[in-house]
């Protein structure tokens, strides 16, 4: 990669960071975002009146809470940041007719591709780590405490590898099908029934790895099959694979692709 594509990568992700951050379409990503500090909120009101859960008085008792609540932010707050960042990426820009402005500048489209997943992926780190942080330190402050810093360095961390693994899928379905909201949902529906698939067909998912390097692992449920965690040394190489095969798959998509605004 020559200087002159990562400087054409940096200006567009720069570009595309701005617009998915405070265009219009944002806003539901800000809600989506504000969802588990808000939990986090009615708990302490509810604390003010004596009638919070007597676990957020104990270290362990904290740490366990907020394993169950990052259920929640990993399975439906990314998740659903991811499909509406990531697939809006292109689709947005034909809904707006500014897409053929990219496709008449001299770059390649390989090359916009990288930069616009860039800049959705450093939207998604930017909302949803902050919110998962945010909302970590708001249930220790509690106890008059932060989270111990391997717990804290391993939930941004999976929340880093989400948003770039969910930001790949994505970013390929909406380059490839034209109504990308069905597959969206079938594929939420095959990550919520992970825990209950055999353990050949646990890995065929994103949500797998991600559990696999949580700090703290919530039970499934007397249903769920047991199957051995992949280690963080073999999930985060084996994400970062799967995204750069999405990109290329990506990239060889949008050399063929043609605009044709009416239809859409």
């Amino acid at each position: 990669m020559n200087q002159l594509w990562l400087r054409q990568i940096t200006a567009v992700a720069r570009l595309e960071v701005v617009k998915n951050l405070f265009a219009l379409r944002a806003a539901p990503l800000y809600l989506l975002a504000a969802m588990p500090i808000f939990v986090v909120g009615l708990l302490y009101v509810a604390m003010t009146f004596g009638e919070g859960p007597s676990e957020l008085e104990t270290a362990g008792g904290t740490a366990l809470f907020f394993a169950i609540l990052y259920q929640f932010i990993l399975r439906f707050v990314i998740y659903i940041g991811c499909v509406w960042i990531f697939m809006n990426l292109f689709r947005g820009e034909v809904l707006d007719r500014s897409l053929h402005y990219y496709f008449l500048s001299p770059i390649r489209r390989e090359v916009l591709v990288v930069g616009k997943f860039v800049s959705g992926w450093l939207t998604a780190v930017l909302l949803f780590l902050g919110s998962t942080l945010v909302t970590m330190f708001l249930l220790y402050a509690n106890l008059m405490r932060g989270p111990e810093l391997g717990q804290l360095m391993s939930y941004a961390g999976v929340t880093v590898l989400a948003c770039l693994g969910y930001g790949a899928v994505f970013l390929v379905i909406g380059l490839f099908l034209r109504n990308p909201i069905v597959p969206a949902l079938l594929i939420w529906l095959w990550e919520q029934i992970n825990p209950f698939l055999p353990a050949l067909l646990k890995k065929i998912s994103v949500i797998f790895y991600l559990q696999s390097m949580l700090p703290l692992r919530v039970k499934d449920g007397p249903f769920a099959v047991i199957a051995d965690p992949v280690p963080a040394w073999l999930a985060v190489p084996g994400l970062l694979a799967f995204t750069a095969l999405v990109l290329v798959a990506a990239g060889m998509r949008i050399r063929h692709m043609e605009i044709a605004y009416g239809s859409d």
